[in-house]
């Protein structure tokens, strides 16, 4: 297994030991991430997960909704300069969700995923896969170097805009002990946090969306200006989903159906699969730029989206889209299909199950609005909603917002290779694209695809590289403005495990964080 958090991925491989599968692996290093690594991810998260039973592949839609209450005109009021947005769907709007307070709150859909995919997939009982979890949460945890650089440098950003401002007062007091963010190797305890997980382990998580937890939330959201109801957190469902996938070179990428940004990564492959010429970073960029733009003007809450997924994804079209990319940058605007700051992890077992999980809370802590008692975080996915009233991902009552967490599986002739899954916002499809390329095209093991410099692209003709990327004065000479970056939190934290060809397993771990990858 491998994770971004030693303590997490031990919590997991204790379960295996103990005779659990990689499901109940899978459970126990997510619970434990959403403890150990809470800027990042939280129990107030959103989880999206893609199963390898040992010969199908099933898919996990765990995000959450917005309040009832939501309406756009509720939202557009609130609404921000789109100059101050930190990037979405929603990126040609006038103005944008706003990132903090109750606003972009919507229902957290992490505990019941653990509960579903327990349900369906886990042999120990529940309870015990969220102990080691809880027991960090009680008894404390060193916080690793890499956690404690963001969480101190999230509080500095943020400390103004919280302070004397009521739904904010209770993360203060959690998360900033003292006033400051704890240090590297300093211990942390949340206890609230540890009471909340053994409710959600004794009740199968009924406690979080009916019971005690569901009291807390509600009362606090009535006192301080929220919009979550017990009607919200009483009716919130995971679904099950057909993944989605294309075939690049003699393999199969598969990601999870929108509401998520994973088609993105799926347009851009597909499109350099036709290619039948050598392509460089330079055409990988292109394909990704054009596979943004389908999906930030199209993915939407499946229910609201106005495209389906088989037509973003159809070869025709994927080959017009190719048609568009020239031996310079550009800009490209979204194709008409019509004519024709998170956590990831990877487990695998002996039993040949596999499972590529991703959670977060979105844009670091999320809304930094924690209800008194409860010891967590809620997310702030709604802010990925639009305020375009005409845009298929306008903000609404009980819709789920574009998401930008996509786990990841590779296949070969419909046999499992492996999951992976490169976290970091935009920077997720990219981060796909340029693992799969690795691993396909350039045949690395997953820790050096992981290990490999990388690119990234946000808006325009913009383009940042890590320190010892190749092919810089080629990507200046056909326009790119690149810039060399050496801070490497913006390129995403990546897991990877591939089986090889005897039937081993081999697995890499993000160089860029505190990760580990376990086994025995």
């Amino acid at each position: 297994m491998a994770t971004s958090q030693p303590l997490a991925a031990s919590a997991g491989l204790a379960v295996l030991r103990q005779g659990g599968n990689a499901v109940d692996a899978a459970i126990a290093t997510a619970a434990a991430l959403a403890v150990v690594q809470p800027g990042s991810n939280d129990i107030g998260s959103d989880l999206f997960a893609l199963v390898w039973d040992g010969s199908a592949l099933y898919g996990l839609n765990a995000s959450g909704r917005s309040p009832a209450a939501l309406t756009f005109e509720t939202a557009h009021a609130a609404g921000v300069p789109a100059s101050a947005a930190l990037g979405g769907a929603q990126a040609d709007a006038v103005s944008t969700m706003p990132a903090r307070g109750w606003l972009p709150v919507t229902v957290p859909g992490a505990p019941a995923g653990w509960r579903d995919l327990h349900a369906r997939f886990g042999r120990l009982p529940f309870p015990a896969l969220l102990a080691d979890a809880a027991h960090y949460a009680e008894h404390g945890f060193p916080v690793s170097p890499s956690v404690a650089h963001y969480w101190g440098r999230g509080l500095a950003a943020v400390r103004s805009t919280l302070e004397g401002r009521p739904e904010h007062a209770e993360w203060l007091r959690v998360f900033a002990p003292g006033g400051r963010a704890p240090a590297a190797g300093e211990l942390f305890r949340n206890p609230d946090a540890a009471r909340t997980l053994r409710l959600i382990g004794e009740t199968g998580a009924e406690s979080f969306y009916r019971g005690d937890t569901a009291s807390a939330l509600v009362g606090f959201a009535g006192g301080t200006g929220g919009l979550l109801s017990s009607a919200d957190l009483a009716a919130h469902e995971s679904t099950w989903v057909d993944p989605i996938s294309v075939r690049y070179r003699d393999h199969e990428v598969w990601e999870i159906p929108p509401n998520g940004q994973g088609i993105a990564a799926l347009q851009a492959l597909g499109i350099l699969a036709g290619f039948d010429r050598p392509v460089g970073v330079h055409e990988q960029i292109e394909a990704m730029k054009l596979g943004f733009a389908d999906a930030h003007a199209y993915v939407a809450d499946p229910a609201a989206m106005r495209v389906h997924p088989d037509a973003l994804l159809d070869a025709d079209y994927l080959a017009r889209r190719r048609g568009l990319i020239t031996d310079k940058a550009a800009t490209p605007e979204p194709g008409d299909p019509a004519r024709g700051g998170t956590v990831y992890l990877c487990t695998a077992d002996a039993g040949g199950m596999m499972v590529s999980l991703i959670q977060s809370n979105y844009m670091g802590f999320g809304s930094y609005v924690v209800a008194p008692g409860t010891g967590f975080t809620l997310q702030n996915r709604g802010a990925g909603f639009a305020l375009d009233p005409d845009h298929p991902n306008a903000a609404a009552p009980s819709k789920r917002p574009f998401h930008t967490i996509i786990p990841g599986f590779l296949t070969r002739g419909g046999d499992a290779v492996g999951p992976f899954g490169v976290m970091g916002g935009h920077m997720q499809p990219q981060g796909h694209l340029q693992v799969v390329l690795s691993t396909v095209d350039d045949g690395l093991d997953p820790q050096a695809a992981l290990d490999r410099p990388r690119w990234y692209w946000h808006a325009g003709r913009s383009v940042q590289v890590e320190s010892g990327f190749d092919g810089v004065d080629d990507l200046r000479a056909r326009g790119h403005e690149v810039t060399v970056v050496p801070e490497p939190a913006g390129f995403g934290y990546g897991q990877a495990i591939w089986r090889t060809a005897s039937d081993g397993l081999v697995a890499g771990t993000e160089p860029r964080a505190d990760g580990v990858a376990l086994g025995y």
